[in-house]
């Protein structure tokens, strides 16, 4: 499975907003992981449009998580940012060529797609088993329980 790497920003993101409770610019976001602010805004409205995170206006503005930590799992980011679609999309080639398979005779899916349908199932059910929580609690076990009070001191400092 490949994902763009707008998923690993988005996620990052979201981890990092629940470290605050007022809104962060955009640019600040961008700014804290060293990417591009152009395209870490793409992905910040993929995540709007999903309902995943709000944006708020004016000079104190920027973005805020819209649901608790728990109820964002990692599979919603992915769909906010990469869209729902599956990876494997069966074009029935089993039709095709000088030994095709009528296609009265294909009424079910071919090994194959059995086999696609089955991973991508798969992957989607591990995604949806972690959370932003889960993820959050990472952070403390990767970089120590002061990681994120670092993050967020360092997104609401003054000079921001």
């Amino acid at each position: 499975m490949k994902m763009s790497g707008g998923v690993e920003w988005a996620l990052h993101c979201c981890v990092v907003l629940t470290s605050v409770e007022e809104p962060v610019p955009a640019t600040r976001l961008a700014e804290l992981h060293d990417v591009s602010a152009s395209y870490l805004a793409k992905q910040l409205q993929a995540l709007s449009r999903a309902g995943l995170v709000r944006s708020v206006q004016g000079k104190a503005g920027g973005y805020v998580l819209t649901r608790e930590p728990a109820s964002i799992t990692v599979l919603d980011v992915v769909e906010a940012v990469d869209g729902p679609g599956q990876a494997f999309t069966c074009t029935e080639i089993r039709q095709r060529g000088p030994l095709a398979t009528p296609a009265e005779s294909c009424t079910a899916p071919c090994a194959i797609a059995r086999a696609m349908a089955g991973a991508d199932a798969a992957w989607r059910a591990a995604l949806r088993a972690v959370s932003i929580a889960d993820l959050v609690q990472g952070v403390g076990s990767d970089y120590g329980p002061g990681a994120l009070a670092g993050i967020k001191q360092w997104l609401t400092a003054s000079d921001a």
